[in-house]
């Protein structure tokens, strides 16, 4: 199987001065998709402008035809399941079923924190996303949904038509815990890592490589349990957060020798920052493309 290629345009640029054409040259590049992240705001840009994934979005769907578009990740941080199918049940009309949700638990940043809440602990926010990703599920899939959670509800939640793709748009699950990879099992048509956070600082790529081994493997035996077959679920890595960092955008070769040791343990997608100078997602343009345009034919 071929190595999809997408790619991850944060929403830190107004419109018209810059962001607008980065997501036509991402169809342009042939992209599978084109990814923003989901939150009120992040880490270096907390201090500058930042927009909403959604309406971004929104306004991608319509100057592109073809790319699929998606968040990585959205989270019950600042998310009602509720508000959040309406919204996803129109986007998935405006882009006529080009939308992918990337949903995970959710971490300490500022979105958790930002509507006047304490943070939640890792036991809070594994229990809010279990009961959190089936009721959006139904959401998506049935017309009316009544539900009483001990965290969210429902009354009489209509959402009609329902979304283009069906039985709904797909669901690229986060997770890397028991709880969280089981929903993975269960409800996604995804897996998405970034790898594991303690090898970030002084990891090694080897050691990265064998602890997303050991992911998959616990992935696998989640699908397992439950009678799932797991190549059925494609498996994304949100590159940048691994120990190589950047390095791999250094060139096509550089590219292709890390892309290719991914792929080996069975990863489907592969996503990679739009370059954003001065940042953590530096790199040069000119080599990005090159990489997007030529990387996947060597990668087949």
């Amino acid at each position: 199987m071929s190595l999809r290629l997408s790619t991850v345009i944060l929403p830190y640029r107004r419109w018209r001065e810059g962001s607008r054409s980065a997501w036509m040259r991402a169809e342009q590049l042939g992209f599978h998709t084109a990814y923003t992240y989901d939150h009120l705001s992040w880490r270096a840009f907390r201090d500058g402008p930042w927009f909403g994934a959604i309406p971004t979005l929104t306004a991608a769907a319509s100057v592109t035809d073809r790319i699929r578009l998606g968040t990585l990740v959205t989270s019950p941080n600042f998310r009602h399941p509720v508000t959040l199918a309406k919204e996803l049940i129109s986007l998935d009309d405006f882009s006529d079923g080009r939308v992918t949700l990337g949903i995970g638990a959710g971490g300490t940043g500022f979105d958790a924190t930002a509507l006047g809440q304490e943070p939640w602990s890792p036991r809070e926010r594994a229990d809010r996303f279990a009961e959190f990703v089936p009721l959006l599920d139904r959401l998506l899939t049935e017309d009316s949904v009544s539900f009483e959670g001990d965290f969210y509800s429902a009354h009489e939640a209509r959402n009609i038509p329902g979304c283009v793709q069906r039985p709904r748009l797909p669901f690229a699950v986060a997770a890397t815990g028991p709880r969280g990879l089981k929903l993975a099992a269960r409800h996604g048509q995804a897996w998405v890592t970034t790898g594991d956070p303690r090898l970030f600082e002084n990891g090694t790529s080897e050691q990265s490589v064998q602890a997303v081994h050991g992911q998959i493997e616990k992935l696998t035996d989640a699908c397992v349990a439950l009678g799932r077959d797991a190549d059925s679920l494609d498996k994304i890595l949100l590159t940048g957060f691994t120990p190589d960092r950047a390095r791999p955008l250094e060139s096509l070769d550089a590219f292709v020798d890390f892309a290719g040791r991914y792929k080996e343990l069975g990863f489907t997608e592969l996503v990679l920052h739009w370059p954003i100078p001065d940042s953590d997602f530096a790199a040069d343009q000119k080599v990005f493309e090159q990489i997007a345009m030529e990387a996947p034919a060597q990668l087949r």
